[in-house]
């Protein structure tokens, strides 16, 4: 039998598919095409699982050359974790499994040709596009708050300048000062994310004595996630130190003042040193500029693969898509990602493809090693992502239990930033 080397292969191939018409770039182009637009634990995880097998051309375009997480911010704010250690490079993801990293900002979606134009002009074509855009901040649903007012009332709810802004707002705030928060509808990014926070802004408080100061919560939300645990915890940890108004109590939020510092609701006007500003949220830009969202400025989804069911070809995954009963979490979005990624590889280079399975938990840290934790597993039924096992923390755990879910959420952290960065 005679041999056939590689290079009279692909001579021949050549000469077959010019003596019918095709051109060499459509025969260079030997693997399927998967665009993943931003990097997030959502976009960088799809990057990562469809590409570490091989037989997919996969370029995550991020304009960041660094991700730093909104997961665990709050510990920073808390003085629990550095700057440095919420900080994370993309570099394995090219090194290791051969992402291509473009830094720049996508711009637009061409879903009829499936392009996507980027902020330098650039036009990257695909076979497959995965929308990870994460949210934007509705800042006109907070009468008197706008991008402008937030460099001084900083909402800090994706992570960056605005963290670190509301980190320097924290550490100033004297004694017998006034932190105000307006915390968000539903829904939003980490539903526990806002009392998690209320926490490690009472644990630097009480830290330096500061114990005169008061924390008020005004919440457009008549109930909140883990609030039993947190009350317990405020009560415990931080007695007298945080008031939380439901609209009942405050009557309806009427608006910010910048220049006076006031938030003011039927109840009454609150002066403050500080005030942090939660807003509505909606899909981020790149989602609601390819009129992948439905009317609640999310982007529904078949939950049985994170196709988008405006598209057949693009998947949207992370704090962007409606999930059903999962929350808008890292952790979530993670198990949105793996999921998304294994139909795509089904698809374009026919890998084995399996029922789908979600997860979730998500850790709340209310004072040193008292940790708190809600979480599920998630099925496909009725049309939806479903919750079929749910658990919660209990009020009055002993402290080496709580201990104990805080040596978890830290260990969860190095495990998934490992998992989506490594």
């Amino acid at each position: 039998m005679r041999t056939v080397s590689r290079r009279q292969f692909v001579k021949g191939a050549v000469t077959l598919a010019l003596a019918n018409g095709l051109s060499l770039p459509a025969i260079a182009q030997a693997k399927p095409r998967l665009i993943v637009v931003g990097g997030g634990p959502a976009g960088a995880t799809v990057a990562k699982y469809a590409a570490r097998d091989g037989g997919i051309d996969v370029t995550l375009i991020e304009p960041a050359k660094q991700f730093v997480t909104c997961f665990h911010s709050n510990l920073y704010l808390g003085d629990f974790r550095s700057w440095e250690s919420l900080t994370h490079s993309y570099g394995t993801l090219a090194s290791k499994y051969g992402v291509k990293l473009v830094h720049q900002t996508a711009q637009s979606i061409d879903r009829q040709k499936r392009t996507v134009r980027l902020a330098d002009g650039s036009i990257h074509a695909y076979d497959r596009l995965v929308v990870a855009p994460g949210i934007d901040i509705r800042f006109d649903s907070v009468p008197g708050y706008s991008e402008a007012a937030s460099e001084i009332l900083p909402h800090a709810w994706k992570a960056g300048p605005q963290t670190q802004l509301l980190k320097r707002q924290l550490d100033a705030v004297p004694d017998g000062g006034v932190i105000v928060m307006i915390a968000p509808p539903n829904p939003y990014r980490c539903p526990p994310g806002p009392y998690e926070r209320i926490s490690m802004m009472a644990h630097v408080l009480k830290a330096k004595k500061h114990t005169k100061s008061r924390i008020i919560v005004i919440d457009p939300k008549d109930t909140f996630s883990k609030q039993g645990l947190f009350q317990e915890g405020w009560e415990q940890h931080y007695p007298g130190m945080v008031e939380w108004q439901d609209p009942k109590m405050h009557g309806g939020i009427k608006g910010v003042d910048v220049k006076s510092m006031t938030v003011k609701t039927d109840l009454a006007d609150y002066k403050a040193d500080l005030i942090n500003v939660i807003p509505a949220q909606m899909a981020g830009a790149m989602a609601r500029n390819a009129n992948l969202v439905d009317k609640t400025g999310f982007c529904p989804i078949d939950p049985a693969s994170m196709r988008s069911t405006v598209d057949a070809n693009i998947y949207v995954v992370g704090d962007a898509c409606i999930p059903g009963d999962m929350p808008k979490s890292a952790f979530a979005a993670n198990s949105q990602a793996k999921v998304a990624a294994m139909m795509i590889r089904g698809e374009l280079v026919q890998a084995r493809t399996f029922p789908v399975r979600y997860t979730n938990t998500c850790w709340s840290l209310i004072a040193t090693d008292d940790s708190v934790k809600v979480g599920g597993r998630y099925e496909v039924k009725d049309g939806k992502i479903a919750a079929v096992e749910t658990f919660i923390s209990k009020t009055g755990e002993t402290p080496e239990l709580r201990r104990q879910a805080q040596q978890e959420n830290m260990g969860w952290y190095a495990g998934i930033t490992a998992d989506v960065f490594s």
